[in-house]
């Protein structure tokens, strides 16, 4: 855990801050790259990126606030709200944030927009790596209690107290399968039969690793467990619904362009 990696005078340097720009940063640039290969121009990538860099933070911030307002907003400063370097963001608001924020762009700039949502499947995916390392090294998003030759403990006096007992790298867990579900989609891109599959896929695919790491999540209290599910867990169910509709959808009426 390393929340604060240096200061610029008195001035501290997040590491989340770091690993979200970063992540925005990385997956920019391996969009910009598989967006030639259709004849997409980078401009327009970087354009609609903007977009969905504004619907990510809005859309995954306001999900955390409201899920965890009792616990940590209420009756706090104002300002704790927009205080996203504390690591307060919630990945499926973000992703819906995102979705409606460039489905809106898109369809304005009369851009294709499923063409446009295969570029850009492979490098959410991307992004979610260093997502997630800024996750571990903020603190945020822990395991439960493990006895395992990899778990890891934090150091005591920390800010967001995660337990300083071994607990699961869940953080790690999910770097690591999205890693994996990058490669896969970026292999999958150059072979797709029809515009959108390689997002439905990505919504397919993540809802079933995401579901997977949550069942290692040890941060959230009994009162966000429904149906012995976690929020996570429960909203993985109609995205993989949705990407499944999607693939089936799409196959049948929107061929390769």
């Amino acid at each position: 855990m390393h929340p604060i990696l240096f200061h610029v005078g008195s001035f501290p340097i997040h590491a989340f801050g770091v690993m979200t720009a970063l992540a925005f940063a990385l997956g920019l640039w391996t969009a910009t790259r598989r967006a030639r290969r259709v004849g997409l121009s980078g401009d327009v990538i970087a354009d609609v990126t903007l977009w969905i860099m504004i619907g990510t933070l809005i859309g995954a911030r306001a999900v955390y606030v409201i899920t965890y307002w009792q616990e940590e907003f209420s009756g706090q400063p104002l300002r704790e709200i927009f205080a996203i370097w504390h690591g307060g963001l919630v990945y499926y608001g973000g992703l819906i944030g995102a979705t409606v924020a460039g489905a809106i762009y898109l369809r304005w700039k009369k851009l294709p927009l499923l063409k446009i949502a295969d570029v850009l499947a492979p490098s959410i995916a991307l992004g979610s790596v260093f997502g997630r390392i800024g996750c571990l090294l903020n603190g945020c998003c822990y395991g439960r209690a493990s006895d395992l030759p990899w778990a890891v403990c934090f150091p005591e006096d920390n800010p967001l107290h995660p337990p300083t007992t071994p607990v699961h790298p869940t953080e790690i867990y999910d770097s690591l399968l999205n890693l994996g579900l990058y490669a896969l989609l970026a292999w999958g891109f150059r072979r797709k039969k029809f515009d959108g599959q390689i997002f439905a896929a990505y919504l397919v695919c993540y809802a079933f690793t995401r579901s997977f790491v949550e069942y290692f999540r040890g941060d959230y209290s009994d009162a966000h467990h429904h149906f012995g599910l976690t929020p996570a867990q429960l909203v993985s169910v109609p995205i993989l619904i949705a990407g499944l509709t999607l693939t089936v959808v799409l196959s049948r009426r929107s061929p390769v362009k």
